[in-house]
């Protein structure tokens, strides 16, 4: 199969251990180059160092080779060249066979303008896929991951997000408790146990 590469890329620390990062473990298990770029370091979540220090120790337990940091303030992604550029940057460097990014609809607006950037910027891309988050609406998955024998590892990668991982603003709620709700959901749609869920921008078949 191609390109062993993938760029999954993320607004915040903990995006993508909730979207897709079942799908990561199992590709970096399988020898894929995993690479992770974050637009910001989630400082209105936590301390900006605290949550940098919490993704890069999460994407040791998922076996990323190499963590990109946007450098952009949280929730004041801009729109345009200026968010764009950035991305096209490090596509260059690693040059991905797939990317991965946040759905286009999102009440979170950093989620929206990244998806609007990502796709600008993945214009040359074979295979650009989306996924979901908490603030995701309306999302239409038409293609799904088995995550049911790395689910234990997703749940270490978003307990890795210590100071997050009660901030749900939902009383008694683990973000660990939503992400095992959502991947039980779309394993039932994808008639498996549990499953990540994945939007297709584009998508290549490669024998």
């Amino acid at each position: 199969m191609g390109n062993r590469t993938i760029l999954a890329i993320g607004c915040h620390p903990d995006d993508l251990e909730y979207g897709c990062s079942g799908t990561l473990i199992q590709f970096a298990d399988k020898g894929w180059g995993v690479y992770l770029l974050i637009m910001t370091r989630g400082e209105l979540g936590g301390a900006p160092e605290v949550r940098q220090a919490e993704q890069m120790a999460s994407a040791e337990i998922m076996g990323v080779k190499e963590v990109f940091w946007g450098g952009f303030s949280d929730t004041l992604l801009p729109a345009g060249k200026e968010l764009i550029q950035p991305i096209e940057e490090i596509i260059a460097r690693v040059k991905p066979g797939y990317i991965l990014c946040h759905w286009r609809e999102d009440t979170h607006q950093d989620h929206r303008r990244l998806n609007q950037a990502t796709v600008s910027a993945t214009r040359y891309i074979r295979n650009v896929l989306f996924y979901e988050g908490p603030t995701t609406e309306n999302f239409q998955p038409r293609v799904f991951v088995d995550v049911t024998n790395v689910l234990d590892r997703k749940m270490q990668a978003l307990d890795a997000h210590r100071s997050q991982v009660m901030r749900t603003n939902i009383e008694g709620l683990s973000i660990k408790d939503m992400a095992r709700s959502c991947s039980n959901f779309r394993g039932t749609q994808g008639r498996v146990q549990f499953a990540e869920a994945f939007h297709a921008h584009r998508f290549f078949f490669e024998p």
